[in-house]
């Protein structure tokens, strides 16, 4: 169904070409589930954006041959390409929110795709999106269907694209990182739902994530790319028991796994940096544009807790339960909350879900690196530039990143610099909401070392805030589990681990795989 051959991309938007993807092949056929994996800037996500016909044709330059169902996309005609995409060839990209509309309803969203390839009514459009939305496990679709982006947890969000994507029956769905966002318990929904539309409708999927166990539970071949080109492919199973390659075989290495990586710190001789008592968060929801009137979610509710100076502790939970909510609130982000929250440190810091919405696009990555020193101000220019070039460096990015906007970074570079961010102003306590989510197996073994040295080194304490219970595991000394805004069970790693109390508890840990 899909051939591509000797694939070449070259970006001519500077003055010095660059070579992306180097004599890229591929062959799809009907029906199969095919994977992609690399690291972050591999050319990954840019050869299939290009199989998609969605990299630019003014900028960038590409030569060779993708054939889909013989007929030959780097040269058919725009008006016959729209056609083909979304119909035939859909997409799953890898930032939800940054991918939907945030002025148009969830439910008009869904049913783009099939407002543009069919001619049914509008009950039918509804009741069509309303359908996809329940087969991709979205709850009470109904009123969801009248929902916004900003009113749905991430994972929601993912969920909302890959209904959209799916909403034609496409012939072949490329989905790039589809399960990056979630946690657990709904990345694996997410993967059967995949082997589920794969099987009862033939569609055939083209599978991009930096998650080898993912590929390997889904995919029966897999390609691996570095630095633009194919290094090693074949089934997976061979991939994964007999690499060929040293590359590959690093990244399997660097698969999470229920390993420690960090010592558990003893908190009986170490003060407190941060108490949350009580605490309750509310969002308020504006009834119509012309009512004064609000209505108020509870999103977190009586959390209570004690952070020590230089522990790590993780924050635990589906998508939806609370774990950002939280974070926010302890620093101050949200205006409806009660209780009581000391902090013992200055100026703590969050390191944010998606990278790419948190980082302001029209400045260089050294003026957002600056931005802070320049609020607090007392510190003359050249010092600054030298501090943003330190933080590069200590997140594993060089000093030509200085003048990179963010649009110029892979998804796992972007993220590597909200963490430079972060400690710019050389907190004791970080909160970090997803952050190596988006970031490659080998990439996210460097950001969890490099927490870690932080951590031993400058003594900065780290709520971790994530969904993959193998990284936590790795990380935290004292784990919190949320399930919908309320704190279910907190305490050791060990107690949570081997002895969890909550049905809750260990529902997650069976979705992760831990056996004792």
């Amino acid at each position: 169904m899909l051939d591509v051959i000797d694939l070449h991309i070259e970006i001519e938007d500077s003055l010095i070409p660059e070579t992306v993807v180097h004599d890229f092949d591929i062959s799809v056929s009907a029906g199969e589930i095919v994977g992609i994996v690399g690291e972050s800037g591999s050319g990954k996500s840019m050869s299939a954006l290009a199989i998609a016909g969605l990299l630019s044709r003014k900028d960038m330059k590409k030569k060779g041959s993708i054939m889909f169902e013989g007929e030959e996309l780097l040269s058919v005609a725009r008006a016959r390409l729209r056609k083909i995409q979304g119909d035939d060839i859909a997409v799953v990209f890898q930032e939800p929110m940054t991918s939907l509309d945030p002025v148009k309803t969830i439910g008009y969203q869904v049913e783009e795709a099939l407002r543009i390839h069919r001619d049914l009514s509008d009950e039918e459009l509804k009741q069509a999106a309303i359908s996809m939305m329940r087969d991709v496990e979205l709850p009470d679709a109904e009123n969801l269907y009248y929902k916004y982006p900003h009113e749905l947890s991430g994972g929601m969000r993912q969920r909302v694209m890959i209904a959209a994507a799916l909403i034609c029956n496409p012939k072949l769905l490329i989905a790039d990182e589809p399960t990056t966002a979630l946690d657990v318990t709904i990345q694996a929904q997410i993967i059967e739902l995949l082997k589920r539309i794969n099987k009862t409708k033939g569609t055939a999927i083209l599978f991009i994530s930096h998650d080898l166990s993912v590929v390997r539970s889904l995919c029966s071949r897999v390609l691996v790319m570095n630095k633009g080109r194919i290094v090693e492919s074949g089934p997976v199973d061979r991939i994964f028991t007999s690499p060929a390659e040293e590359y590959t075989k690093n990244l399997i290495r660097a698969i999470p796994k229920f390993e420690k990586r960090a010592s558990v710190i003893d908190n009986g001789d170490k003060k407190p940096i941060l108490t949350v008592k009580n605490v309750s968060a509310r969002y308020k929801k504006i009834t119509g544009y012309f009512s004064p009137g609000s209505r108020q979610k509870l999103v977190v509710k009586n959390a209570s807790f004690t952070m020590y100076e230089g522990e790590i502790m993780g924050l635990v939970g589906e998508s939806g339960s609370g774990k950002t909510t939280l974070g926010k609130t302890i620093l101050g982000m949200l205006d409806d909350t009660e209780g009581e929250i000391i902090h013992y440190s200055d100026r703590p810091q969050m390191v944010f879900q998606d990278p790419y919405g948190s980082l302001n696009p029209r400045k260089t990555v050294g003026w957002i690196l600056q931005e802070p020193l320049r609020i607090r101000g007392g510190q003359p220019a050249e010092e600054m530039c030298e501090k943003a070039k330190e933080m590069l460096g200590l997140v594993g990015l060089d000093e030509s990143f200085m003048n990179r906007k963010p649009n110029a970074l892979s998804g796992g570079q972007r993220q590597r610099v909200c963490i430079a961010l972060a400690l710019m102003l050389g907190p004791k306590l970080i909160i970090a909401d997803e952050p190596v989510s988006a970031l490659d197996v080998t990439v996210q073994d460097q950001v969890l070392n490099l927490l870690i040295r932080l951590n031993r080194e400058l003594g900065i304490a780290i709520l971790f805030i994530s969904h993959d219970l193998k990284v936590v595991y790795e990380l935290c000394s004292r784990i919190i589990v949320m399930k919908d805004g309320v704190i279910v069970e907190q305490g050791t790693d060990m107690e949570i681990y081997n002895d969890p109390k909550d049905p809750y508890t260990k529902q997650l840990l069976s979705s992760a795989g831990y056996t004792k």
